[in-house]
């Protein structure tokens, strides 16, 4: 069984798709159409547990795939943990973040903003240029 299958398959144990949803996510892969990723529209807003990002594309001809899962709880204990950081330590850490291009000040960031965050992933909208390629970013 392919990845998009689970995929499609685990959504629906979960409750997150109908059975007519999977059905036809299903019988777009078998045709060989790229399948629709479930919206914000057809997932309910939960509490969510993953951040997805899958990208399908094409390099040098040869198919590219990417596929991530990050838990949400992670992004959860970091917010935690970077409050009990020193602030000589979180200062350092926001220059370097700084130097590499994240201007991101870790003293700034509260558990309450986060969590408004990943309540606003369901609204996320990826849209790609490419025709030969697709990118999906929602959360389970």
């Amino acid at each position: 069984m392919n990845e998009d299958r689970k995929s499609i398959l685990s959504l629906l144990a979960e409750g997150k798709i109908t059975a007519d949803e999977a059905e036809r996510l299903i019988t777009a892969l078998e045709r060989g159409r790229p399948a629709a990723a479930p919206s914000a529209e057809t997932l309910p807003k939960g509490k969510a547990k993953y951040l997805r990002v899958m990208v399908d594309a094409r390099e040098d001809g040869e198919p590219s795939r990417v596929n991530v899962r990050v838990p949400l709880q992670l992004l959860r204990a970091g917010v935690k943990l970077a409050a009990l950081l020193p602030p000589p330590a979180l200062n350092r850490a926001n220059a370097e973040l700084a130097k590499s291009g994240w201007p991101i000040d870790l003293t700034q960031l509260k558990p309450e903003q986060l969590e408004e965050l990943i309540d606003h992933l369901h609204d996320v909208t990826v849209e790609v240029d490419d025709p030969a390629g697709t990118v999906r970013v929602f959360c389970e």
